[in-house]
């Protein structure tokens, strides 16, 4: 049994927290409202985030940092990305270079366009921390919570991290592989959330299937051609982290970033969907870090292009897709193949 720690009561963090009792370990779920830690103690329910859900008996509530991550073996963070700094400050006093740290956030920080783990690497220096493990793939919280078959990935440069994370989460609904490959494993997690957006904008629009499978695999392309660029080793994005969390992003009513794109689609503007929506999407903040980013690599990426005027500079959504449509005749894998004769041609 080991001493673990939530750091964020949204749904992934709370859906995450009901598995790890589920193996038995001793858990405790931090939220920065002490209103909604004294309402989930009182109910035994998450009900902004998971409504309906009864939450483990077992399950303790915390407010209060210190007490949180007092002797903590297992740090879980899922707070949304432009929380990951902040909240790694906090939590340096209470860590050691021991202190297991997983994270199950998926996002781009812009202007640094760092992936989570550099974010915490970064900032937790001075704790002298250097083994971080990024749990990503296909999987809903309402889902989660209802035990419903699952599977993710753990990934880590360090295998053995990777795999006590495994140990740590697996259960007979809930299956977690384990990749070496913790920049693609990040990058497919973040980067599907723009293609989401655009296939809820897709079905905004009105638009049927033949047009959101093509933006999903050409969004698969996107999200392959970029990646690689940064290190992460194409085989990743035919996985969990890949096309399988591309899937279930674009294709479900539990996604936010698909329910975002879809009011997007409908003529919405963008603080009215935020608004709406009630938690983050963010789709939104990695469509503004990988527009950067693709520019600074001159990497093409029409779809994440096309998005981000749509977000960020009011362009119709009509019009986007008609200009994705008009592009110049190209051949569909002659990119792909490229990336991978090159990958492996010694």
């Amino acid at each position: 049994m080991a001493n673990v720690t939530v750091l964020g009561a949204g749904s992934w963090g709370t859906a995450l927290a009901m598995v790890l009792c589920d193996n038995h370990h001793r858990v405790r779920l931090w939220t920065h409202n002490e209103r909604h830690k004294i309402e989930m103690e009182r109910t035994k329910q998450n009900k902004k985030y998971l409504p309906d859900v009864t939450l483990p008996d077992e399950l303790e509530f915390e407010h209060d940092l210190s007490e949180a991550l007092h002797s903590v073996d297992v740090i879980i963070l899922v707070v949304p990305t432009k929380a990951i700094r902040e909240t790694c400050k906090k939590i340096i006093p209470f860590i050691n270079s021991n202190t297991i740290i997983v994270h199950g956030s998926k996002g781009i920080e812009p202007q640094t366009h760092m992936r989570i783990s550099e974010m915490i690497a970064q900032e937790l220096t001075e704790a002298k921390y250097h083994s971080i493990v990024a749990l990503s793939g296909p999987s809903h919280a309402e889902e989660v919570s209802l035990r419903h078959p699952t599977t993710v990935t753990a990934a880590s440069s360090n295998l053995n991290s990777a795999r006590y994370t495994q140990d740590l989460f697996m259960t007979d609904y809930f299956r977690v592989y384990t990749s070496k490959d913790i920049v693609g494993v990040e990058l497919g997690g973040a980067l599907k959330n723009i293609i989401a957006l655009g296939a809820g904008i897709s079905d905004g629009l009105g638009y049927g299937d033949n047009a959101k499978a093509a933006l999903i695999t050409r969004g698969l392309a996107e999200i392959t051609r970029l990646a690689t660029v940064k290190g992460a080793n194409p085989l990743t994005f035919i996985g969990l982290s890949g096309v399988g969390d591309l899937i279930v992003t674009c294709t479900s009513v539990h996604s936010r970033n698909w329910r975002a794109g879809n009011m997007l689609g409908k003529g919405h503007r963008l603080e009215t969907v935020l608004e709406e929506m009630g938690m983050t999407v963010e789709g939104v903040r990695t469509t503004e870090a990988v527009h950067q980013l693709a520019q600074k690599l001159n990497v093409k990426m029409p779809i994440t292009n096309g998005i981000y005027d749509v977000i960020f500079n009011k362009k119709s959504a009509k019009k986007v897709v008609d200009d994705l449509m008009s592009r110049d005749r190209t051949t569909e894998i002659e990119d792909i193949a490229a990336i991978l004769t090159n990958r492996y041609s010694d």
